[in-house]
């Protein structure tokens, strides 16, 4: 980074790299604790120039589609929740969740004292004006989406956090910007204004606080509160109606003049209790407005994550002050491993809710299931004096048993779900955008104006608890043309799913401009695209008139897409590197019987977890210790016998990535997580280096190898006992496995020839199931950042790591069944970086190099004639000879709700900025033979299987090989 660079945005980065430590990025366990966006400048990788400028050091940029499908259909959605509530109060209706327990929010609350409070009901000519400054910021959920969140009232002075919406930059205002007034007394009350000129003559005024820092165009229209007079009609103030000029709440209440915004649209600042938590941790002042609103997944909207209280009843019950109305004591737990698609709202399915208490707390094997956690690391606490019990963002294991022990107790306690905001740097970014709204004369209708101020935005370090120096910037509200056409002009009526053609055109887009706006080639423009498999790139791009609100539109659309898609398949493609090794009988053979040895041999118990400790499960396994050393041990076996057989000995290396298996929660039933505490037994990574002339540099390879737990054995609803015993797993993930054992002699054939231009790792990360949720991935992306990674080899020889360079992983989960309603199909699923994208290409190049060379191969003899390949049944070994698949790899970026990165390792690589892709079949969430019993090896295609493992080792030849650096 620049030295002294302190201006905007780039004080965000003043501590980079801070992670540059020993224990400095610890990555926990996203079942036990969600962290947030990494945005901008993520710790590993390059700068993501898309939210931040060199030349622009007060912008954050927020895209179009941030903006139309989640900012302002959200605000709309939350508008209407916290207006329905503030006229209730107006209108002295029973409204609960403002007044609080026994009334005490109102209690003492400066912005609704008993002289307002006693009108209520009576202020027939209120139109309920609101500007209320609300707090955003993007967080992500546990099916890797990360989208607009509301965290409830700004922490800040509402004054001053409105006025902030009149400015670009310090002291940059934006031109014209009492259009909005004008606008606003035109719309809520019916007046004719349209400049400055008649908005004064109209008896517009403001009564600022002292100190408040306002546009320069307000001058005209300021007074005081000891010189009020003239012509007011429209007094606009942010003070507590309490603290205003007894002439001003005269003439308020008896209907002479309208106070903008409505007073007790401000009582937010205002809540006792609130206030009290404010002071022992800043951003809970956020969560008054919050309670206000009901819980939302974010499809389509803005999140919102569950508030309200609990109670825990104990002796003495009787006496507590509460409003039933506020207690919401059940969860609705999701995880990342449910059978949903990311464009669902998994809220909206049939699901059991638990005690919430249990949700947060309880390690109680049947509490958890056989996918969930604790949460409480995701929550705030307090009790029903307002004392802070819990800031889940941080707390160590002690201080969550000391909290549960207060909970069990009894009592009534206050909660929120917290999931911490988008993050630069050290610092926690959030936007502050007024909700400007107001009940219509005639109609009584609620109008929400989600576009009339776009706010402005605080970084805080998350190091100054006190929240009281942020970085400030100001939104950039991007509008091309392009985009905003692809958002509204594509209808979704024949679409399979919301967005599904829009989503399309914007993925074609953005992969052109991360290839540096070089044209697509076509046949990577048709695999980015999601649709029929059938269906050509010319069908889609001329059905864009069955979609388009006119033919017009589908017309320009259609010439701006050709304008970045080459008009011709004339891309030659390059001269394949390994097909001649793996495009033949014994390359399927060697494939099918790995997976058949680590999957059905003599490993059984594969969970990290294993042995479990319950009852059940023990009154089931045959021995009592788990097997995932012995499988590690294997592939150290294994390995050094292909580094003797190539004659590598010295060169190429094997060994061990060693870590201990580190938790937030005590998880005394896992006995593998018990052996760890004890010391009896650790966790591992198996690496294999395979040396280029770089050794700076190197391409990851990588599976998971450990197993998941079987549902049909554990779920009583299907059967079972409430077991957790480890499947076989042939597909998920030895299919992955196998791939690796047989890639290992090609590339060290390719590097004894000298034509490995850097190293390649060939990983075999440990824990990617739960409960251990990719704990391989996450110790391995840690040692990346912080640049601590040693290999120990058998004869405790280490091997310092720490400076090489990883320029792209490919992380393969599940390729071994070939779906049956939609065959012969597999993802390509890069994370996010235009690095990945480029990983992906690379995959698509080979893809395309296999699917050229298939029907000369299933000319040969041993092939002529045959037919697509068929699963082993009853006696059978090994399905007979098939001809060579044709294969489609589909390219499923971020805009691709069927990609699965999100929902394997390769998340944390993509999370933590290291370029990556997905190698994955095309998974089936409905499907049998995964997690459960069926995952054997009658569920693999050996035919799919060998081809997808022989692109993919392919793929990781070429960038090896690439004599360009792949992550520029």
């Amino acid at each position: 980074m620049e030295e002294n660079s302190t201006t905007g945005w780039k004080k965000l980065l003043e501590e980079y790299p801070w992670f540059r430590c020993d224990g400095c990025f610890p990555i926990t366990a996203y079942s036990e604790y969600m962290p947030p966006a990494m945005l901008g400048y993520k710790p590993y990788g390059k700068p993501d120039h898309s939210i931040l400028s060199e030349d622009d050091p007060f912008g954050w940029k927020i895209t179009e589609m941030e903006e139309e499908y989640e900012l302002k259909p959200g605000i709309e959605h939350i508008g209407q929740q916290i207006m329905k509530n503030i006229i209730k109060l107006g209108k002295g209706l029973p409204e609960h969740f403002i007044s609080g327990h026994g009334g005490e929010n109102l209690r003492d609350n400066p912005y609704w004292p008993p002289e307002l409070a006693g009108c209520a009901g009576s202020l027939s000519y209120e139109r309920y004006v609101t500007l209320l400054p609300l707090m955003l910021s993007r967080t992500q959920d546990d099916k890797g989406r990360v989208i607009w969140t509301f965290f409830g009232n700004s922490i800040h002075d509402p004054e001053q956090t409105f006025w902030k919406s009149f400015f670009t930059a310090p002291g940059i205002e934006i031109p014209g910007s009492e259009s909005f007034f004008t606008g606003l007394l035109s719309e809520a009350y019916g007046e004719k204004i349209s400049d400055n000129e008649s908005l004064f003559n109209a008896g517009f005024r403001i009564l600022s606080s002292e100190g408040s820092l306002l546009p320069a165009w307000t001058k005209k229209f300021l007074v005081k509160d000891d010189a009020l007079s003239g012509n007011i009609k429209y007094l606009l103030t942010f003070l507590p109606f309490k603290n205003l000029p007894e002439e001003v709440k005269n003439q308020y209440l008896s209907g002479n003049i309208f106070l903008l915004p409505f007073p007790g649209s401000l009582v937010f600042w205002g809540m006792p209790g609130y206030l009290k938590l404010k002071k022992q941790l800043p951003v809970t002042a956020q969560i008054p407005l919050l309670n206000l609103v009901s819980r939302n997944r974010g499809i389509g909207s803005m999140r919102v994550t569950q508030s309200g209280w609990l109670h825990e009843p104990h002796a003495g019950s009787n006496e507590i002050v509460m409003n039933e109305n506020l207690v919401h004591d059940t969860f609705h737990r999701t995880h990342r491993w449910q059978r949903v698609h990311r464009y669902q709202d998994e809220l909206n399915e049939v699901a059991h809710k638990i005690r919430l208490i249990k949700a947060l707390f309880s390690t109680e094997p049947d509490a958890m299931g056989l996918y969930n956690k604790p949460m409480a690391c995701n929550s705030q606490l307090w009790n029903s004096k307002f004392d802070l019990l819990l800031n889940g963002p941080g707390a160590d294991r002690n201080k969550l048993t000391e909290v549960e022990k207060i909970l069990l107790k009894g009592g009534l306690f206050g909660y929120r779900f917290f999931y911490p905001p988008m993050r630069v740097g050290n610092h926690e970014m959030y936007l502050h955008r007024p909700l400007v709204a107001f009940e219509e004369k005639q109609s009584e209708k609620v109008e929400i104006k989600a576009e009339s101020l776009y706010g402005y935005i605080t970084g805080y370090n998350k190091n100054e608890s006190d929240m009281l120096h942020p970085v400030e910037l100001w939104p950039r509200m991007i509008k091309r043309e392009l985009y905003l056409s692809a958002l509204h002009d594509f209808n979704t009526h024949s679409d399979h799913y919301a967005h599904q053609t829009s989503l399309n055109i914007i993925s074609l887009i953005e992969s052109w401009k991360k290839q540096k706006k070089k044209p697509l080639t076509r046949s990577f423009a048709h695999n980015l695209l999601n649709i029929s498999k059938h269906k050509s790139l010319e069908d889609w791009l001329n059905e864009l008139d069955i979609h388009a609100a006119s033919p017009d539109k589908a017309s320009a659309m259609r010439e701006a897409l050709n304008k970045i898609i080459e008009p011709q398949n004339d891309f030659a493609l390059p001269e394949p590197l390994t097909y001649s090794e793996t495009a033949n009988r014994r390359f399927e053979e060697a494939w099918w019987n790995d997976i058949r040895f680590l999957s059905q041999g003599e490993f059984i118990y594969k969970d990290n977890a294993d042995i479990m400790l319950d009852e059940t499960t023990l009154s089931q396994v045959h021995k009592k210790q788990r097997d995932i050393e012995f499988v590690g041990d294997y592939f150290i076996k294994r390995y050094k016998k292909t580094i003797a057989d190539a004659s590598m000995e010295g060169k190429a290396i094997v060994g061990e990535l060693p870590f201990k298996w580190d938790t937030l929660f005590d998880f005394s039933q896992y006995g593998g997580w018990v052996g760890n505490q004890k010391g009896t037994n650790y966790e591992r990574n198996i690496l294999m280096i395979i040396p280029g002339k770089n050794h700076k540099q190197a391409v990851v390879f990588g599976d998971h190898y450990d197993t998941a737990y079987m549902e049909d054995i554990y779920e009583k609803g299907r059967g079972g006992t409430g077991a957790r015993l480890a499947a076989d797993g042939s597909d998920d993930n030895y299919s992955a496995s196998a791939t690796l054992l047989q890639a290992a002699p090609i590339f060290l054939n390719l590097s004894k020839q000298g034509k490995l231009e850097r190293d390649i790792w060939l990983i075999h990360l440990t824990g990617e199931e739960f409960p251990a949720d990719c704990m391989g991935a996450r110790n391995f992306c840690q040692k990346l950042v912080e640049k601590n990674m040693v290999l120990r080899t058998d004869d405790q020889t280490n091997i310092n790591l720490a400076e090489t360079e990883i320029t792209g992983v490919y992380v393969m989960d599940m390729i071994g069944h070939n779906r049956d309603n939609d065959q012969d199909i597999f993802q390509i699923s890069p994370g996010k970086s235009s690095a990945s994208l480029n990983l992906a290409r690379q995959a698509h190049i080979a893809n395309m190099i296999w699917n050229s060379s298939t029907h000369s191969w299933n000319m040969q003899p041993e092939r002529l004639n045959r037919t697509h390949g068929k699963r082993i049944t009853g006696s059978e070994q090994i399905p007979e000879t098939a001809k060579h698949l044709s294969v489609k790899g589909e390219v499923r970026t971020q805009y691709n709700p069927h990609s699965s990165i999100f929902n394997t390792d390769g998340q944390i690589f993509s999370d933590t900025g290291v370029p990556v892709v997905l190698f994955m079949e095309n998974y089936d969430i409905n499907r049998s033979g995964y997690h459960d019993t069926k995952d054997t090896m009658e569920n693999i295609d050996l035919d799919y299987g060998a081809a997808f493992a022989a692109i993919a080792i392919e793929t990781v030849a070429r960038v090896a090989t690439e004599i360009t650096k792949f992550n520029t």
